[in-house]
């Protein structure tokens, strides 16, 4: 996906405000689409990530996938709120250009502790970022699911969010059915169970449960990955954006489309109401094509670090932390950048190649034997345990020619400062454990 895309279809309903109101239909037509938008105060607590670009934004967009009233069909015994697409949209302070994220909904991940719905706090651990928004959400509070996918963004990729909304199921149906149905040609026939869907090759209209069911598709297309999903997802909302775009202009087909939209959306308390919504998109529509890239974190299969693990993927570094610094400094990656970032992601540097040294400078026994067992959970190949003098800093030291392999590690443990050693012993990395250290146990594969 080149083009705008995914932004467009969740800010073309709010672009034709506009011209709603220049149209004289009617300022209640204005209120009443303006009261449909949630604005909700959303508190995240704990130390966050400092502005590295003033005058920049990062807007995080998650697509609800909460399992309440008509979306308890997609799933089974959910009780708690999911999130089944997961980006962030940096706008430069310059407002020249911009860059929408990705984030595959199978990232395995360190998600911080969070406030679930009844107050009590969730342990760290590695799992599938999507999580996160289920830990806040298992009493239905958007508030504290929002709270906690902020948090675990902000984690693990060092950038500040600055904003936050979401879009719900049954909103994206209506909106489009309020466009007749969007065009969609799949080569192969598709029959997902899961995601109540039946289609036949070639190109069709698809509308209600049948567009649903072809934005959530996943294991019956394809080798059945999040990554062949969310390039679907991208494909089918850039159609829709421009159907929006050149098909609404009677003012019936219009209200539908932005009644859907504006019902399904969840915002921060800043960024609720119209105004707000159409100073951002129309933000956005300013950008040169050319100019606004779309990415997903650089990534591989998980598999090649662990075996067993055959659902989930890792983050590639140190692609993926050059990518989170870029945007967090406001510095534009373009078509070089994106070229550089795929050629890359043909040899991943894989947690299984990087050998780590494991020393305890707690002073307390155990602490070496237990972070190495955490480290070859996560697939790195410990080569030793030991002692070392007391600290009280975790840190990491690494010799010259090994910096990128010390990327991976501190990618796998955020928060873990790593630093280049000419006393460093070469071909390995050493961990060494501090009173601080607690990189979060894994959970299932």
């Amino acid at each position: 996906m080149t083009r705008r895309g995914r932004i467009l279809a969740w800010t073309g309903g709010v672009l034709g405000v506009l011209v709603l109101a220049t149209a004289g239909v009617g300022a209640w037509v204005y209120q009443e689409l303006d009261g449909n938008i949630r604005g909700v105060d959303i508190g995240v607590d704990g130390d966050r990530p400092a502005n590295l670009s003033p005058g920049s934004k990062n807007v995080l967009v998650v697509g609800s996938d909460s399992r309440a009233g008509a979306n308890a069909k997609y799933g089974k015994d959910l009780t708690t709120m999911q999130s089944d697409t997961l980006m962030v949209l940096h706008i430069a302070a310059n407002r020249k250009w911009a860059t929408a994220l990705s984030f595959p909904r199978d990232s395995w991940v360190q998600i911080p502790a969070c406030t679930r719905g009844n107050g009590s706090k969730s342990s760290p651990h590695h799992f599938k970022i999507n999580e996160a928004f289920s830990i806040g959400g298992d009493s239905g509070d958007i508030r504290k699911a929002a709270a906690c996918t902020i948090k675990t963004v902000e984690k693990n990729t060092g950038l500040r969010i600055d904003h936050f909304t979401s879009v719900d199921f049954q909103g994206f149906k209506g909106m489009v059915n309020a466009l007749g149905g969007i065009e969609v040609c799949p080569e192969h026939a598709i029959h997902d169970k899961k995601a109540h869907l039946d289609m036949e090759a070639g190109c069709q209209n698809v509308r209600d449960e049948k567009a649903l069911g072809y934005v959530r598709t996943r294991y019956s297309v394809g080798d059945g990955s999040d990554l062949g999903r969310i390039g679907r997802q991208q494909e089918f909302m850039k159609a829709l954006g421009a159907k929006a775009q050149s098909k609404l202009t009677s003012p019936g087909e219009l209200y539908d489309f932005l009644k859907a939209a504006t019902e399904s959306i969840t915002t921060d308390k800043d960024l609720a109401g119209l105004k707000p919504l159409y100073d951002l998109a129309a933000t956005v529509k300013g950008i040169p094509s050319d100019r606004l890239t779309f990415l997903t974190v650089p990534n591989y299969y998980r598999e090649a670090d662990v075996p067993t693990d055959k659902a989930n993927v890792v983050w590639q570094y140190p692609q993926a932390g050059g990518l989170f610094s870029d945007l967090a400094h406001d510095r534009e990656i373009g078509a070089a950048g994106k070229k550089k970032l795929a050629e890359a992601a043909k040899n991943p540097v894989t947690a299984r190649s990087v050998q780590v040294r494991v020393l305890n400078g707690t002073g307390t026994p155990g602490r070496a034997a237990a972070a190495a067992e955490q480290l070859r959970k996560f697939g790195f190949t410990v080569i030793g345990t030991g002692n070392a003098p007391a600290t009280d800093k975790t840190t990491l030291t690494y010799p010259a020619a090994l910096k990128d392999r010390s990327s991976v590690v501190t990618g796998r443990l955020p928060g873990i400062k790593a630093k280049e050693s000419a006393d460093a012993a070469p071909g390995a990395v050493t961990l060494t454990i501090g009173p601080d250290f607690a990189a979060g146990k894994p959970q299932g594969n």
